[in-house]
């Protein structure tokens, strides 16, 4: 009778085995995790679809920002309702922003698609000068973010630029078009955006720069607001910015153009 084969090869198999089944369930585990917290996320977007936010993700780490330096600081932040918003800032709004907004759903990839292209050919342009000792070129940089994509940035997450940040703001711009309108997208945008320090909102900023009421604001005044929106802070206290002047009077010839829910 042939001789018995040693068992410790069963031995490691079965401990290979045991590591394997250990592996999957950690990897089950973490699945189950990520489809808990979007199911989490898109309960929240039924919540905005319908109630306005107190805060949100931009605003609590801006206020935490302020209140180092002044832990009695309060954010300038008023929630109106879309009828209290001058038409003049939602056609400015979405000129500057996302020219497509009533047609896309949610992201634009044409939009995208310009933005980086124009941004390679910005960073090599920059490179050039730099190797030749020259001034690199002042035009800045382009978003492809839509209005959508903004609201669902400025609700959930944060200014951090990582894929893993980018692609769960897509996931979030996907529930917010499937279950808000066009109309409610633009009135979060327009009561959530940041436009200066500690400036939030419509209503705060046409107060904070022009002493009136976001249902008031004039072609002018808004197109000044739309303008600002890519630097907010910047703007607010470089307010005579030679580029700021030029983009208000780009947005003001754009304006007429602009569909609006």
């Amino acid at each position: 009778m042939p001789p018995r084969r040693p068992a410790r090869p069963v031995r490691r198999r079965s401990l290979a085995a045991r590591v394997a089944g250990m592996a999957m369930r950690l990897v089950l585990a973490a699945v189950a995790l990520v489809l808990l917290y979007q199911v989490w996320l898109f309960g929240w977007v039924l919540w905005y679809a319908y109630m306005p936010p107190g805060s949100t993700s931009i605003m609590r780490s801006e206020l935490a920002r302020l209140q180092e330096r002044d832990p009695h600081r309060r954010l300038n932040y008023q929630w109106v309702d879309y009828g209290r918003i001058s038409n003049n800032l939602k056609r400015a709004a979405v000129a500057a922003e996302d020219a497509n907004f009533l047609e896309h759903g949610g992201i634009d990839w044409n939009a995208v698609e310009k933005a980086y292209d124009h941004n390679r050919q910005l960073a090599e342009a920059t490179e050039r000068a730099m190797a030749r000792g020259r001034k690199p070129p002042s035009r800045p940089m382009r978003g492809g973010s839509t209005i959508t994509q903004q609201v669902a940035k400025n609700l959930f997450l944060s200014n951090s630029r990582n894929y893993l940040r980018k692609g769960q703001e897509v996931v979030i711009t996907y529930m917010i078009e499937l279950v808000m309108t066009k109309q409610r997208i633009l009135e979060l945008y327009l009561n959530i955006a940041e436009w200066g320090e500690g400036v939030f909102g419509a209503e705060a900023a046409a107060r904070h720069y022009f002493n009136t009421s976001a249902a008031n604001l004039s072609s002018y005044q808004a197109a000044r607001l739309a303008s600002m929106l890519p630097r907010p802070r910047f703007y607010d206290k470089n307010r005579g910015s030679a580029y700021l002047a030029s983009r208000t009077d780009r947005l003001l010839r754009w304006m007429p153009g602009a569909a609006i829910p």
